[in-house]
């Protein structure tokens, strides 16, 4: 088969090359594009000819697709497949897989350190430390020990992010779909959605986007909140309203948050509303950047393809 890796992974090109060899050996061709393009024209001259394509987090539009009707995986280096035009793939029989669970512990890691860093004001504490003979004074911050964390979406990142919070003495509440018996032997108790945001001092979202989810987090959810709670999301940006959660920000209806994912990819436009709210720490979609996390994925990514060949599918999406 013919497989043609259309961007690179953020791993070096040695780890790419270790990771192509047992497809070269079997006599497969691979082929790897080094850069990242979303130019529609190119993207189908990366994938002409391919039987498998691999890609991350760039969007794979339908033009592609249509285009290249060959194919038989598009073999998706990310958890998320919402940037890949899945109801042209499924027209034409090709499937979709992911790289669920490469991410999930530098995800829950980075969940931990924004709240902490929205809990003692660290970016702010740093600043004022700086202005030397005008440093206003300390913050006094918070502790997490004690507080009801409420967990949104018990997958694999929702619990790890719920390991963690255990580790540090937090009191741990949950909504989910479905539920999920390792939370509950964690010691989370499921609840209704409203109730979750109405007893959290802490909220983390982990859902996927999907219909169901883009904008669960409504202006009338974000009211049920406590003042004095915060909200993490990690998850996707459309799951929130974040104009309306900006808007509880500078009234001061809810603390703060820690927001990592947005309506659109970084750079936001200068009148995002995120960017002028109170109390918040935003990072540009990093949540799943880590160094042991690309390799993990790409790993994940190529013994996905290995798998297909093998006619034992995995990851399979769609």
């Amino acid at each position: 088969m013919k497989i043609h890796l259309l961007e690179p992974l953020r791993v070096s090109k040695e780890k790419i090359t270790e990771l192509a060899e047992p497809l070269l050996k079997a006599g497969h061709e691979f082929t790897y594009f080094d850069t990242k393009t979303t130019d529609v024209q190119e993207l189908i001259e990366r994938s002409n000819g391919a039987d498998i394509v691999m890609i991350a987090n760039n969007p794979y539009p339908a033009e592609v697709i249509k285009a290249n009707p060959q194919l038989k995986l598009i073999d998706v280096a990310f958890t998320g497949i919402d940037h890949v035009a899945q109801e042209a793939a499924n027209e034409l029989g090709i499937q979709i897989a992911n790289a669920s669970g490469y991410a999930t512990t530098s995800v829950s890691e980075l969940v931990l350190g924004l709240v902490l860093a929205l809990y003692r004001q660290i970016p702010q504490s740093d600043a004022d430390i700086r202005l030397a003979a005008d440093f206003p004074g300390p913050f006094q911050g918070m502790e997490i020990k004690g507080k009801t964390v409420g967990i949104i979406g018990t997958g694999n990142i929702g619990i790890e992010t719920a390991k963690l919070f255990k580790a540090f003495g937090a009191k741990l509440i949950g909504y989910s779909r479905s539920e999920n018996d390792q939370a509950k032997e964690l010691g989370l108790t499921y609840q209704s959605l409203e109730d979750v945001l109405k007893n959290s001092d802490i909220v983390s979202l982990h859902l996927p986007l999907n219909d169901h989810t883009k904008g669960l987090i409504s202006k009338e959810k974000l009211a049920l909140m406590k003042q004095e709670a915060i909200l993490i999301n990690t998850a996707r940006g459309p799951v929130v309203d974040n104009e309306a959660l900006a808007q509880a920000l500078n009234e001061g209806r809810i603390a703060g948050a820690g927001i990592d994912v947005f309506d659109t990819e970084p750079p936001l436009a200068s009148d995002y509303p995120l960017l002028e709210a109170k109390n918040t720490i935003l990072t540009p979609h990093i949540a799943f950047l880590s160094d042991e996390a690309m390799v993990k994925r790409a790993e994940i990514a190529f013994q996905n393809v290995i798998s297909f060949i093998e006619g034992k599918p995995q990851n399979i999406m769609n």
